[in-house]
């Protein structure tokens, strides 16, 4: 082995002390963008899906009203004219609807409402759709085609007329293709969203952005290959306009057709390569410091053991000391964690919410904080989807850096647990905050969390996890303040004492 100079090992040490924090700090913003991603595939599948719903809901009324139609006296014993003079009144009441047409079996037209009583209409121009009425004695709903007579687009919703058990005609609607153009634009999600409703063909019938250049047209192949392959999916796709998407499908169990849409992969990955350029940044930054000071402590070392000793065990302190307040929280959250994946997850959100409440300090310059702000910025991750599950009350107060610290600390430890196996855990439960200023001594703040609502708990746990140990030592021993933490069968109770200054 060559004999290496004094240098040459102090550069060797640097690199080596800062090169796997670098690699560690990168790993922690590659895990954070897979949760990020996954938690994006989630939400585009919940939207996607809350669109298909609405979709089904107005597809439903429209078959329920032609069923009702279908049952008409006039039209069981073939009274076509005054059946016609019905089909006007509903136009008039469901100005909605833009045309209603019966048909018999082999598709010739006896009535359709753009045309007078009477008048030689040309046979249906949907037949799939008509078959299927005839053959399965169910209401059937049309792919994407161009009417006969409106030589429009049109979708139909078609049902059958039974008679004495039997289909003798088939009553049909044909819904306006703007109809389904406003159900998207009603979602107001945004101009990076991209939405479409596809046929049982994967015709494209209605679409944001883009609708006169997309309607008509079959999805992008990426989607195409995946579109009917289950009732619910999510994937990477390429859009007709050449955008990677985050992607869900959602389709539908009644018509047939299915919703698809999602949000651009660069919405996820731009924050990916920004955060990974800070952070090999601000690690070469620190290697190089680290080089140039063990390089000038190095060039001042005449000779001697000695003196090499003292340089490395002064450089080894001053690693350790930038290290110091990262490996405390670590120590804490890895210690005997049986998944180190949810382990990582936890120090991740712990550092988190510790700078949710630096940002409200430094938006104060670090003279106190709200303690309503500090509440809302703290929880407003557990309670973006259902905000009324959250009873906030409390006086305007401020309180001093460290209590504000240790305060945000403790609600999020509590909205973790309430999350995973409290209140937040289901769809009912609630968290009551609220906090008083003490009368006796105006410059102490207590602040209750009480859930409600959620599982019982029918026993305190044994084993006292980071967050208890946190929330019962943290504010007596170094604030000089007080926590109670109890495990009620209706839910978690905390109480939570320290001086406003």
């Amino acid at each position: 082995m060559p004999n290496l100079s004094l240098r040459a090992r102090l550069a060797g040490l640097v690199a080596g002390s800062i090169l796997p924090m670098i690699a560690f700090a990168a790993t922690l913003v590659y895990l954070d963008y897979v949760r990020d991603r996954d938690d994006a595939f989630d939400t585009v599948l919940q939207t996607i899906r809350g669109v298909r719903l609405e979709l089904d809901r107005e597809i439903q009324e429209t078959t329920a009203r032609l069923q009702v139609l279908a049952l008409s006296p006039a039209l069981q014993r073939g009274d076509f004219a005054a059946f016609h003079a019905e089909l006007q009144t509903y136009l008039k009441q469901f100005p909605g609807t833009s045309v209603l047409s019966l048909a018999d079996a082999s598709g010739r037209q006896i009535i359709n409402t753009r045309r007078p009583a009477d008048t030689a209409l040309p046979p249906r121009g949907n037949m799939e759709a008509l078959e299927q009425v005839f053959r399965t004695n169910r209401p059937a709903y049309s792919k994407l085609f161009t009417g006969n007579v409106s030589r429009e687009p049109l979708l139909t919703v078609q049902v059958p007329v039974l008679k004495d058990g039997q289909v003798i005609y088939d009553l049909a609607t044909a819904v306006p293709i703007g109809n389904f153009q406003q159900l998207l634009r009603d979602q107001n999600l945004g101009p990076q969203w991209t939405l479409a409703i596809f046929d049982q063909s994967g015709t494209n019938f209605a679409r944001l952005p883009n609708p006169e250049q997309t309607v008509g047209k079959r999805a992008s192949p990426s989607l195409m290959n995946e579109l009917f392959k289950n009732r619910e999916s999510k994937l990477i796709t390429t859009t007709l306009e050449g955008v990677e998407l985050i992607t869900a499908v959602s389709q539908s169990p009644v018509s047939g057709w299915a919703v698809a849409g999602g949000i651009p992969t660069a919405v996820i990955a731009q924050p990916l390569w920004r955060n990974l350029a800070i952070t090999i940044a601000i690690g070469s930054l620190l290697l190089a410091t680290g080089l140039a000071f063990a390089l000038r402590m190095a060039s001042r070392i005449a000779h001697g053991e000695k003196l090499h000793a003292l340089l490395i065990n002064e450089l080894n302190h001053r690693v350790k000391n930038t290290l110091a307040s990262v490996q405390s929280v670590a120590a804490l959250t890895f210690r005997n964690a049986a998944d180190p994946a949810e382990a990582v997850a936890k120090f991740n959100s712990r550092l988190v919410a510790l700078g949710q409440v630096h940002n409200v300090l430094s938006e104060e310059k670090w003279e106190g904080a709200n303690v309503r702000q500090i509440v809302d910025r703290t929880l407003d991750p557990y309670v973006v989807r259902d905000s009324r599950r959250l009873h906030v009350s409390g006086p305007e107060v401020r309180v001093a850096p460290r209590c504000a610290l240790l305060v945000s600390m403790a609600l999020h430890e509590l909205a973790t647990n309430a999350s995973k196996y409290g209140a937040l855990s289901g769809d009912t439960g609630d968290i009551h905050i609220d906090w008083t200023v003490s009368e006796a001594d105006m410059r102490k703040l207590r602040l209750s969390w009480r859930e409600s609502g959620g599982p019982q708990i029918v026993a305190a746990p044994t084993r006292r996890g980071f967050g208890s140990r946190l929330i019962e030592q943290s504010f007596s021993e170094q604030i000089h303040g007080k926590a109670t933490l109890e495990f009620k069968p209706s839910g978690v109770v905390c109480t939570l004492e320290c001086a406003i200054d």
